[in-house]
């Protein structure tokens, strides 16, 4: 089978090699799937330098997020297993984990929603427990991990503000259906909060990308406010001062989904659950910006770890072969 494999850490468009490699074979409780699409996380790029938290012995598979199939057909949801990660035509995952995949999307769509939509519910509604009617500030609203936070946060009836990079984005923004977009390369985001919210502030804010965006956060949090930090897309990890979380009275929640398979794994099937009823009636749908063949995977984990995509870009093997048909 065709496999991307990283065998030294570096940028992934100068470590990731396709390569023929044999299919991995089944330990126990595992099983072999067939991917049918594979979405791309910024983990993903972050397994290529070697940053992440989780380091894979060398050399290993990229690709933590799948929609594939079953021997017997089911189309399902699957996390990998590493270090035969989803960049590759085949792979294995534990066979308790598996979800079903939802009728009402593709298999795009669906390798999209597990990961960043499981962590908006999970950082919304099990964290800041968020209500109707409050307001949810969401950096990098037009990203992988933003554009499921805008969209969970309209499904529990927030009003939305949106920070993104750029007019493009600020497009995808209003899309997606904030209420208020803030271009942060042409405004000021701490006096435009302020002002779409009277001076209030946001009760909760979403954070996947810390450093100016948490110093931002900090400052336009509304009395009993909460701040959830899910990433650090920028790079830059943020030293919280806790004497102005106090005076201000509000909380900074640390989200990190992965804990939840070991601490209360109960709670991963009931948010999908949730998420599987939402996709049906249409409250949620992933954003898919592109969709590349398995050939095209290493330019693609490059472009969503230098920051240039908006929405989701996915992997869908059987691209390729589409591609090469019509070429025929």
């Amino acid at each position: 089978m065709q496999a991307w494999q990283v065998h030294e850490n570096g940028e992934p468009s100068e470590v990731m090699r396709l390569e023929e490699v044999e299919r991995p074979v089944p330990g126990e409780g595992q099983v072999l799937l067939k991917v049918r699409a594979a979405n791309i996380n910024f983990p993903d790029a972050l397994l290529c330098k070697g940053q992440y938290q989780v380091r894979p012995e060398l050399p290993f598979t990229p690709g933590v997020e799948v929609c594939a199939e079953t021997e017997d057909g089911r189309r399902v949801i699957a996390t990998p297993a590493l270090p035969h990660g989803g960049l590759a035509e085949y792979v294995l995952a534990d066979a308790r984990a598996l979800l079903p995949a939802p009728d009402a999307l593709d298999d795009a769509e669906t390798a999209a929603l597990h990961i960043g939509y499981q962590t908006g519910w999970f950082g919304l509604h099990q964290r800041a427990r968020i209500r109707d009617g409050e307001t949810l500030l969401v950096h990098a609203a037009a990203g992988g991990v933003g554009s499921a936070a805008v969209q969970l946060g309209k499904a529990a009836g927030a009003r939305v503000i949106g920070v993104v990079g750029g007019p493009e984005k600020a497009k995808v923004a209003q899309e997606l259906g904030c209420d208020v977009v803030i271009d942060r390369r042409s405004e000021d985001v701490i006096a435009a909060v302020k002002e779409a919210t009277g001076g209030r502030g946001a009760d909760v804010v979403y954070d996947p990308v810390g450093g100016e965006a948490y110093a931002q956060s900090a400052k336009t949090v509304a009395f009993e406010g909460r701040i959830v930090v899910v990433g650090f897309a920028s790079g830059t990890i943020p030293s919280p001062a806790l004497n102005h979380a106090l005076v201000k009275n509000y909380s900074i929640m640390g989200l990190h989904w992965g804990l939840y398979a070991a601490k209360n794994p109960a709670l991963i099937p009931h948010c999908h659950e949730q998420l599987t009823e939402l996709a049906a009636r249409g409250a949620i749908k992933p954003l898919v910006s592109e969709r590349v063949g398995l050939t095209a995977a290493a330019a693609a984990v490059q472009r969503v770890a230098d920051g240039v995509t908006t929405g989701r870009v996915v992997v869908v093997p059987g691209l390729d072969a589409r591609t090469e048909g019509a070429a025929a």
